[in-house]
């Protein structure tokens, strides 16, 4: 149900404590005893585990209190704050620690609000706002002060907006997408935040993509037992226009409950989901297995790229998440109350698969880049100027060279929180050997921009990314 990868290249992963027992045991003899929950009050089996990517492991972590639809983030120092969720966790702060034997640490009403179906969003000050989750009002996280409150925020009822989180206003309220259909739960659609260039702050262009949904009327019909078609259009909106407006686009296929992830090389995967019904339990048919690129400088019309199918259905509670290699790791899918693996049309799905995007076919490893300075873990100072040295046994096009830098993501419920893309300026490719070559980047000077915490840079040529480093702001 939620997915987050950690600068140590593990994928911290969750479910809910309130469906049952899980198929992975706790360790030496851990038990979680629960007074509160509705299913299974003493429980020996995990529902959180990390993931190492590496060498394909999986490590059973304690998690006490339920995470049922909660939500994410990762400070500065790369410590995954994770908040809210359902009964007993919906006032719950949960912290990990990226080391090989950390578990989490559980702090009761660390929330002021209960939190369940939120959304963290981590701020230029490295503080984390924490936005509704069943309540029209917001908090941080941490609290600047032992006196400090929740903040009313009246657009959980409305619409697109544009909102000043300092002085608590709305600085703008966006136009309503004009085939005026849903893309909130349960009609799920997806979002993401388009490629960041220009990155001095009055020069850049912020665009909004929205894809996938279904209609008004989609939800009780699946409650009636009939299944209408998934939307097939995708809006987009550059939010830091003055006057701005939606313009619509076709996709290859209708997806309700799609996933949305930014590649290295600034394209967006979209994957996971169904052709018909809406989220919720039992509510969608038809998975949509075939995953589909987006190419945002493309023109209109020839966006859209329909790539090689998965045989697992992925549908509601479906994850997907960047990989430093520049895979992506799919997983999940449980559209059922508890798990159910038998005897019926989508069971409780417990395989990960990891999809790797056309850029990594074999045919491409001479153009391939690899990554020599700076060294995985590098702390970068805002404004620098870098040096970056790497190598490519084939011909390099220095005009077909880009450095790039992507914020790992929390995701859960079709949504990727804190996830975007920064496109950083290149100068000066100078050929040093046959292969080896050297250039000049110049990293981001605004925390508004490129809150500080852990990247993923990479560096793409004909558009094929490295391998990534981590690198910290």
């Amino acid at each position: 149900m939620h997915m987050q990868l950690l600068n140590n290249d593990r994928v911290i992963m969750f479910d809910r404590t309130d469906f049952g027992a899980s198929n992975l045991s706790l360790p030496d003899g851990r038990c979680r005893i629960d007074y509160n929950d509705y299913v299974l009050q003493h429980d020996c089996t995990a529902h959180s585990a990390e993931y190492d990517v590496s060498n394909n492991s999986i490590r059973a972590l304690t998690i006490l209190t339920d995470t049922w639809c909660s939500s994410g983030a990762v400070t500065a120092d790369g410590v995954l704050i994770q908040s809210g969720g359902y009964n007993d966790g919906d006032r719950v702060i949960r912290v990990f620690q990226p080391c090989s034997t950390c578990d989490w640490q559980e702090i009761q009403d660390g929330l002021i609000q209960r939190r369940w179906y939120a959304t963290n969003q981590i701020l230029p000050d490295g503080r984390m706002i924490i936005i509704g989750g069943q309540e029209n009002n917001y908090e941080f996280y941490p609290k600047s002060s032992p006196t400090e409150t929740v903040f009313n925020l009246t657009f959980l009822e409305q619409t697109t907006i544009l909102f000043n989180y300092i002085s608590n206003y709305v600085v703008q309220t966006y136009p309503t997408i004009p085939d005026y259909q849903s893309r909130t739960y349960p009609w799920t659609g997806s979002s993401v935040l388009l490629p960041l260039r220009n990155l001095q702050q009055s020069l850049v262009v912020a665009e909004v993509l929205v894809c996938g949904g279904a209609t008004w009327a989609a939800n009780q019909q699946a409650i009636s037992g009939n299944f209408t078609e998934a939307l097939n259009t995708c809006a987009r909106m550059p939010i830091t226009d003055p006057n701005p407006t939606w313009t619509l686009e076709t996709m290859p296929l209708a997806r309700v409950m799609g996933d949305m992830t930014l590649l290295p090389n600034g394209e967006v995967l979209i994957i996971n989901g169904a052709d018909k019904g809406t989220a919720g339990w039992e509510l969608g048919r038809d998975p949509v297995l075939n995953p589909v690129l987006y190419q945002p400088d493309n023109q209109i019309g020839s966006r859209f790229t329909t790539l090689n199918p998965s045989t697992i259905p992925r549908m509601y509670h479906s994850t997907a998440v960047l990989l430093r290699d520049g895979r992506v790791l799919v997983g999940g899918s449980n559209p059922h109350q508890y798990y159910n693996f038998t005897s019926v049309l989508y069971p409780t799905e417990l395989r990960l698969e990891a999809f790797s995007p056309g850029y990594l076919d074999s045919k491409n490893w001479r153009l391939k880049p690899t990554i020599i300075t700076p060294v995985s873990y590098t702390q970068l100072i805002y404004g620098q100027v870098m040096v970056l040295q790497f190598s490519v046994l084939g011909t390099v096009n220095v005009n077909s060279i880009e450095v790039t830098m992507v914020t790992p993501s929390f995701t859960t419920h079709s949504f990727a929180m804190n996830h975007r893309l920064l496109v950083l300026e290149g100068t000066n490719v100078i050929a040093v050997t046959r292969s080896l070559y050297t250039m000049t980047v110049t990293i981001p000077s605004s925390t508004v921009l490129a809150p500080p915490g852990y990247y993923l840079l990479f560096l793409v040529h004909q558009n094929i990314p490295s391998m990534g480093i981590w690198v910290q702001m």
